[in-house]
């Protein structure tokens, strides 16, 4: 009696355990579950910067990401459905970083040059910028033209377009490459370099911080305008239409100029009354 007892319990188990496997496989092996997708939805977006560009990309008091280019690429990753990651790393990295896919984008305040397009794509434009001169208080030199000549001596930020400029326009000129901004303009204040060559806001910053030892050239001097892009990798076609779709609908439903009102209040009444053109005009 035991002995059937245990034979009957023995084969109601089996059958139970079949039963079971079989409701678990009805899904087909390879359709994802809902749950991997939405992990996929929230896939982080990493985004390269270098945060050392005030208002654009800066860090606050307590060391966080902040300014104009981190609130954008966090709209767009709210947009996208993504959390961001912003990763802080020195610009002439950045390419290198987005080439070897340890970013997915670049939003630094980058220029898109045909240059720097033979090996990355780069969204619509966002911004426009123009070079500027910080000049050494007691340098002869008045414009751009001026630095062309033996014994001038001009500060360029590695890898940036004044960099690129001066490389290009000023042969008879002593480029003198630096790392940091910041080291720039001490050249020139100091009188080290005759000049430094970067985008208008900087120029304009500095030049109100050390009024002392330096002037400003702010006229534009380039035979067209720098125009700013989101920098992605040329094979990312889908995240680059994405990318393109928010840019479009964010400047339609005016979020630029939300952030020059949240950042740059003071420098977009000072350039109107300048005569300078703005960002985000």
């Amino acid at each position: 009696m035991k002995k059937n007892y245990l034979l009957l319990l023995t084969a109601a188990l089996l059958i139970s355990s079949i039963l079971l496997g079989c409701s678990k496989s009805q899904a087909p092996a390879n359709q994802p579950s809902q749950a991997g997708n939405d992990a996929a939805a929230a896939q982080e977006l990493i985004v390269g910067m270098e945060l050392a560009y005030p208002p654009f990309e800066m860090t606050d008091e307590k060391g966080s990401p902040t300014g104009v280019s981190v609130d954008f690429a966090k709209d767009l990753g709210a947009a996208l459905g993504r959390p961001v990651k912003i990763e802080n790393m020195a610009f002439s990295g950045l390419i290198p970083a987005l080439q070897t896919k340890k970013i997915d984008m670049v939003i630094s305040s980058m220029t898109i040059t045909d240059e720097r397009k033979k090996t990355v794509a780069f969204s619509d434009p966002y911004a426009k910028a123009w070079l500027a001169l910080l000049i050494n208080e007691k340098s002869s030199v008045k414009e751009v033209k001026d630095l062309n000549a033996p014994g001038r001596k001009v500060a360029v930020k590695n890898g940036t377009t004044g960099h690129i400029y001066a490389q290009a326009n000023l042969p008879q000129a002593e480029i003198m490459v630096f790392e940091k901004e910041s080291a720039c303009i001490l050249e020139v204040g100091q009188g080290k370099a005759d000049a430094f060559i970067y985008d208008t806001l900087s120029i304009y910053r500095a030049w109100k911080q050390n009024e002392k030892t330096t002037r400003a050239n702010l006229n534009p001097f380039q035979d067209k305008v720098e125009e700013w892009g989101v920098a992605l990798r040329q094979d990312d076609k889908e995240l680059t239409a994405k990318v393109n779709q928010f840019i479009g609908e964010y400047k339609k439903n005016g979020g630029f100029t939300r952030l020059a009102e949240r950042y740059l209040p003071q420098e977009k009444k000072d350039f109107a009354a300048l005569g300078v053109k703005f960002f985000f005009d």
